[in-house]
């Protein structure tokens, strides 16, 4: 992967010269980002323009001529004209209305096997009279599929500079930058100069024709489309299709996490251990009492039950950043549009939903992309029911517990646990269709792109942001509750049940060793219980706990439960606290093998088969993430959606993980 190294201060220009603007500017699908990335690479930023909640990217690009350049990644646009959130913006940041500062440069990308469409979002462009470079991408595909693009004309009928890449492969990525650092230097003399250009707000029929005229002047045949290869059709065939489709889709996802466990444990065992000898040395180089088990048992090992699963998240992200590229993710929403309106949800709640399986929160706020308030209210009430990446943790955690040594079948279980998410998000959108949101859902019109070889630079970056952002969250709000629910666990100190005091007294007596460590192991674990009971987090569980009772949590889990309201991926951690927080004996296990010894205080197993399957079913459906009910509240204006949404979710979960768990106790299994 290219990226440029970073920009330093020089005597030149670039220690007084305020760094350019250039506004990146393309139709989706069109490689735009891939190209952002080439430029800014480990430099780039996501951000939200000021009033609005869609996301864009800005990134620092060095250039030629000791130019340095803030690129912003505008959201993908089909037309300046349309009245949609996202033109609005492109319209007042190309403007330099309000809040913006008129960029000095526009860098637009086109896509070479679809350019009489992309043309028209040029031609709107070129009105601005800003200095413009075109980035002609996917040539290779173009060229493949038999159509020439002669550069040096189009330059000539565009009168901007016409650059043929790949940005994919990096190929005529040096020659965009070359481009912009000419049009940044002589801003006059790269105008769009060319004669016939429509001009500022011209009609769309007019565009189209000025379009088909420059592709026909360009690449020396008109825009007739051009005939789709046999094999696109055949996988079109297959992937758009009503009941194979669905199939692919749940193929291509159970796929997608046997991966996941099939390719992190190495990383995973590599962090397991590199915590656990970060607790070794806590242990030892701090003096005995609350300062060391802090550090050692509450920060290290609350935190070390997180982080243990970034290799999974990471991966996750990839492989999905590569489905993206590839152009089958569009082939799925145009499977999932037919299903969706069914359940009396608008195709545009697709984006919306899958947004919300990396997080809730973007998911919601990109539903005022609907124009329906009705299909606007059901999208944003069912979407926290997909399965997010906060709740990544938590599955791969009871999923390993249920098949500790059956990747395929944990697998199976993790795919399981995303479409339960998903259809409750169905049903309830169904029955919420049925009562008081009544009404036909909107249908959605959808470009399929053309196949093509992912990028692998552009899914190492959006898997590292994923990463990154999950540590940032590891590091503050994960560790707080970490240290709070240490010392909830440890305070007050209890003193050693007689019990334990006998086996400690018997253990100095005796001279075999084996038996000797037997008993104080006894020892240590009635103590450990002992210290839970008479905790502030003991007290509070078993406060709380008849009423999981029925779901058959303890008094540790309940208090698990309840702290995950704050934040669902915070379960492990204070699981991990809670069941490892007094046994310094157990500072060296596993995060998943410490959980998975965890016992009740009558010394029986806490996560059995049906109790596992029980709280993985309660994850999967309850709401427990407090800003998403915040931003339900603002995006809806009203608390009651907010309150109601937390109501329902919570109920469901609680009767489904009843059901699950006297089910499965009912059928036998414990």
């Amino acid at each position: 992967m290219a990226v440029d190294a970073p920009a330093t201060a020089s005597p030149g220009p670039v220690a007084t010269r305020e760094p350019a603007r250039v506004a990146l500017v393309g139709n989706p699908n069109t490689g735009k980002t891939t190209l952002f990335n080439r430029l800014c690479g480990a430099r780039a930023k996501t951000s939200n323009f000021p009033g609005t909640t869609t996301t864009s990217r800005v990134g620092r690009a060095a250039l030629p001529g000791d130019w340095l350049a803030d690129i912003i990644d505008l959201p993908g646009l089909y037309e300046l004209a349309l009245d949609m959130p996202e033109t609005r913006i492109a319209r007042d940041v190309l403007s330099g209305s309000g809040l913006y500062r008129q960029p000095d440069a526009v860098l637009v990308v086109i896509d070479a096997c679809n350019l009489t469409r992309n043309l028209v979002l040029v031609g709107e462009l070129l009105a601005y009279r800003l200095p413009v470079v075109v980035a002609l991408n996917m040539i290779d595909l173009a060229q493949g599929k038999g159509l020439t693009i002669d550069a040096r004309k189009l330059s000539e009928r565009l009168g901007c500079q016409a650059i043929p890449i790949v940005a994919r492969r990096g190929d005529g990525v040096d020659e965009v930058r070359a481009a912009l650092a000419r049009a940044l230097a002589e801003p006059q003399a790269h105008h769009p100069t060319a004669a016939g250009v429509p001009a500022d707000g011209a009609s769309i029929e007019t565009l189209t024709a000025w379009a088909d005229d420059v592709m026909a002047y360009s690449a020396g045949r008109p825009s007739a489309p051009h005939a789709r290869d046999a094999f696109t059709e055949r996988l079109d065939r297959v992937f758009t299709h009503p009941v194979l489709g669905l199939v692919v889709f749940v193929l291509v996802m159970g796929g997608l996490f046997y991966t996941l466990f099939a390719l992190a444990t190495i990383p995973m065992d590599l962090i397991e251990a590199t915590f656990a000898r970060l607790g070794d040395s806590a242990s030892s180089l701090l003096p005995a009492g609350p300062v060391r088990d802090l550090v050692s048992q509450g920060i290290i090992g609350g935190v070390a039950g997180t982080v243990v699963f970034l290799p999974q998240i990471c991966l996750l992200f990839f492989l999905i950043s590569l489905l993206e590229d590839t152009g089958y993710l569009a082939r799925a929403a145009f499977v999932m549009d037919r299903v969706l309106r069914r359940f009396g949800l608008p195709g545009h709640a697709f984006v919306p939903l899958l947004t919300s399986s990396a997080c809730a929160l973007p998911g919601i706020m990109s539903t005022r992309l609907i124009p329906d308030r009705r299909d606007r209210l059901a999208t944003i009430l069912v979407a926290p029911l997909m399965s997010c990446s906060a709740r990544l943790p938590v599955y791969v955690l009871l999923t390993s517990l249920l098949f500790p040594r059956h990747p395929l079948y944990a697998a199976a279980a993790f795919t399981a646990c995303y479409m339960l998410g998903a259809l409750a998000a169905l049903g309830t959108a169904l029955v919420f269709g049925r009562t008081w949101l009544r009404g036909t859902a909107r249908p959605m019109v959808l470009e399929l792109p053309s196949y093509k070889w992912p990028s692998l630079p552009n899914a190492v970056i959006t898997a590292k942001d994923q990463g990154l952002s999950f540590l940032q969250t590891a590091g503050t709000v994960i560790m707080a509750i970490c240290i709070v629910m240490w010392w909830l666990s440890a305070y007050p100190r209890t003193p050693a049940p007689e019990r334990a005091v006998a086996l400690r007294a018997q253990a100095e007596q005796t001279t075999d060793a084996a038996q000797q460590a037997v008993l104080v192991e006894e020892a240590t674990q009635l103590e450990a219980r002992a210290q839970q009971r008479g905790s502030i987090a003991g007290r509070m569980g078993r406060l709380a706990q008849p009423v999981f009772a029925p779901l058959g949590y303890d008094a540790q889990l309940t208090v698990g439960i309840l702290t995950s309201f704050l934040a669902r991926e915070v379960f492990v951690s204070t699981m991990s606290v809670l069941v490892g927080g007094s046994g310094e004996a157990d500072v060296d296990a596993g995060v998943i093998e410490r959980i998975r010894g965890a016992t009740r205080e009558d010394g029986t197993p806490l996560f059995t088969t049906a109790t596992s399957a029980s709280v993985l079913v309660f994850f999967v459906l309850a709401m427990q993430c407090l800003p998403t009910l915040t931003v339900t509240r603002r995006e809806t204006g009203s608390a009651r959606y907010a309150l109601m949404q937390f109501a329902y979710m919570s109920a469901l979960a609680y009767v489904a993980a009843l059901v699950v768990y006297q089910g499965l106790r009912a059928g036998g299994i414990a």
